[in-house]
């Protein structure tokens, strides 16, 4: 498979000590074709995480022998971009989102006129404070971007909630999951689907296949929000990015626009809410990503533009 994807003789044969990027010279984009071919192959699933890190043939040998032979699936929910849903969402967001995040946290907005004349699609990118962030996002949002945005999840939450398990564990000790609770968890999953135009991003693997389905949305003129960071921080402060939206950003290849949210860690923790509230804040659209950037290198710089916000004097 490796001397296939390097245009190499199918027959030819690769050191287990070879280096994938030294001696092999795999790009970004071959470690992704790679890494699908093996687990068609072979029939599982791949944690893309430990793909990422493995520097050697050998590595990913051994990988291949720990990985588990259950596949994932995830669900992308194409009638969320379809009428009626996209109406009752638009709906929904100005009688009842949009007034409940400007009760909650009255946001301020910095930096709107650096979105004159992005049209979309673009692909934002924020830190990840409390699970209003998305609320934040769209009021910070133009119009004509709020309502052709996707947002990408966890998927492995996601797929929880809409096949809840039947027993869960509970201080170590499994709990049977009655029928009310899992209705609960399966309606949560469709409102938060339908109202929030979500999609799946695993964390583990398969996330190959939410790329493709960013970069379809992307083709029908829907912009992509993703948290790069992952998880929500866990205080107030900026966490280090993931290497996969230095990925998606060069696949997607759409104009990056990144965000910073400030102020409201205070709403999740202990702390009392002080002045300034929270407030999002926009960042001018990025620039061009140098096509020989590997996604690493995108990522930090991603990283460092989130963080640099708010630092010029036009943005305080």
């Amino acid at each position: 498979m490796v001397a296939r994807i390097r245009g190499a003789s199918a027959g030819g044969t690769v050191s287990a000590q070879a280096n994938l990027q030294t001696d092999l010279n795999l790009s970004s984009l071959d470690r992704v074709e790679l890494l699908g071919a093996i687990e068609d192959r072979y029939q599982i699933d791949v944690n893309e995480t430990h793909f990422t890190s493995a520097a050697t043939v050998r590595d990913l040998e051994r990988l291949v022998r720990e990985s588990s032979s259950e596949r994932s699936e995830f669900i992308f929910p194409r009638w969320a971009q379809r009428w009626p849903v996209t109406w009752i969402r638009t709906l929904i967001y100005h009688l009842l989102t949009w007034p409940a995040t400007h009760l909650l946290a009255h946001p301020r907005v910095f930096g709107r006129e650096n979105l004159r004349g992005v049209k979309g699609p673009v692909l934002v990118i924020s830190n990840h404070v409390i699970y209003l962030d998305v609320g934040f996002v769209l009021a910070a949002l133009p119009l004509r971007l709020r309502h052709r945005l996707a947002v990408a999840m966890g998927g492995e939450r996601l797929a929880e909630m809409r096949r809840p398990p039947f027993t869960v564990n509970v201080h170590g000790k499994p709990r049977e999951w009655f029928f009310p609770r899992r209705w609960l968890h399966r309606m949560n999953y469709f409102l938060v689907v339908a109202l929030f135009n979500v999609f799946p991003l695993p964390k583990r693997s398969g996330f190959r296949e939410s790329f493709r389905f960013a970069g379809d949305l992307a083709d029908r003129g829907w912009s992509v929000l993703v948290f790069p960071e992952g998880d929500l921080t866990p205080d107030g402060k900026l966490q280090p990015f993931r290497a996969g939206i230095g990925l998606l950003a060069k696949n997607l290849k759409l104009p990056v626009v990144p965000m910073r949210i400030d102020g409201a860690y205070q709403i999740a923790s202990t702390q009392p809410i002080q002045s300034p509230r929270p407030h999002p804040r926009i960042h001018r659209q990025a620039r061009g990503i140098p096509a020989a950037s590997v996604p690493q290198e995108i990522a930090r710089d991603l990283e460092q533009r989130v963080a640099a916000l708010g630092m010029s004097s036009n943005e305080i």
